[in-house]
């Protein structure tokens, strides 16, 4: 079974799909995509097809080395992302020729149901109740919010006090039996990093997220010693060996996102990884519904996963939901917070490919704010 025909679709609200085409008509999906640098992955994808068509399709994790390790330059977030896409798509493929989803195909399901959460806010969240209140309406028993719009330098006493009554909102709104998660996104100072966790604390967040930015990890040994408020953080990772320095200085969730890490390949190693630590797995997922569908199956397979990150309703869509590019919505019906499993083969998503074509024929150019603090200077998004 050879792959035919490698394509790339630019698809609103900021998402690129690909799809992988064998000599016999087998057709696999996947969603390599940088949010704000779609274009540039797309043409690392059409690079890395020049290998690919010819290939036996089957051959996952021989194309996964000569993908990522036949190169003399390696790694980073494009050549990662664009893997992953890929990776993503021969998993899809696999198990549509076996006819079986994916998560038998990496050993068979540890659950039956994998728990997921709700973003509530935007970039700078104000009013949170409604937002949570809604989605406990809805059967949701965790919801994930921005603590911050932008920070200063050095966080005021202000600063400071607006991340805790969110917090507090939070809280109150979802009462002790349910859940909340606080993404700091990197946007805080390693010392005001650690006033706001210990802030927060007496609240019980089910974890703080990226409290500091990645060129900044040799510093997570000195928060993670500071508080017993677990510590979350990957989606800025694309690797093993990216994630080694965060689980040994005592990361206690590790959010690789599937469509930059090397797929679902390199995401069930890092999960493995992961458990020898002790740390469980959130996976990071922001994206459209073939992310999503590849997150759940790895999720579905991984004895140290926590949940699950999915983007019905998020900020960045506007005037799209991934639910507009399936045919199919059941695997995405969530029931009481859960994704439940199906038996549908691959991905378990049935792509709308009219919609995806005609989508791709608009595409976008999407790109993130950059923030400035008052003096004019640069500040993190």
């Amino acid at each position: 079974m050879k792959i035919a025909r490698i394509e790339t679709f630019l698809v609103p609200p900021r998402w690129l799909f690909c799809r992988v085409e064998t000599d016999d008509g087998v057709v696999g999906w996947g969603e390599p995509v940088v949010e704000g640098r779609a274009e540039v992955v797309r043409t690392a994808v059409e690079v890395l097809s020049e290998y690919l068509v010819g290939q036996d399709a089957l051959r996952i994790e021989d194309h996964w080395q000569v993908l990522t390790k036949g190169g003399f330059y390696r790694g980073g977030p494009v050549l990662s992302s664009a893997v992953a896409g890929l990776d993503q798509a021969l998993w899809d493929i696999a198990g549509k020729h076996y006819g079986a989803p994916v998560h038998e195909l990496l050993g068979g399901p540890v659950r039956d149901r994998v728990r997921v959460y709700a973003w509530v806010g935007g970039d700078d969240p104000g009013e949170l109740r409604e937002e949570i209140e809604k989605q406990v309406e809805a059967g949701f028993t965790a919801v994930k919010m921005n603590g911050s719009g932008l920070l200063p330098r050095a966080a005021t006493a202000a600063d400071l006090a607006t991340v805790v009554a969110r917090a507090e909102v939070a809280r109150s709104a979802l009462g002790p039996g349910r859940d909340f998660a606080i993404d700091l996104h990197g946007r805080a100072g390693a010392a005001d990093a650690r006033r706001i966790i210990a802030a927060v604390a007496p609240l019980h967040p089910m974890f703080v997220e990226e409290p500091l930015a990645p060129g900044l990890l040799h510093r997570l040994a000195d928060l993670t010693a500071a508080t017993d408020v677990p510590i979350a953080l990957g989606e800025r990772l694309y690797s093993r060996s990216d994630f080694l320095p965060a689980l040994t200085s005592g990361l206690a969730v590790a959010q690789p996102d599937i469509s930059h890490a090397g797929g679902v390949s390199e995401v069930r190693r890092i999960a493995a990884l992961a458990e020898t630590f002790d740390v469980q797995i959130a996976p990071h997922c922001p994206l459209g519904p073939i992310a999503l569908a590849a997150s759940l199956q790895v999720g579905f397979a991984t004895p140290n996963f926590l949940i699950q990150e999915q983007s019905a309703g998020i900020h960045y869509h506007r005037d799209t939901e991934f639910l507009d590019y399936v045919l199919d919505p059941a695997p995405f019906a969530f029931t009481a917070g859960h994704a439940h499993r199906t038996s549908l083969p691959g991905l378990g998503v049935v792509v709308d490919e009219r919609a995806v074509r005609e989508a791709d024929r608009r595409g976008h150019t999407w790109r993130n704010p950059v923030w400035r603090h008052d003096d004019g200077s640069m500040a993190e998004w």
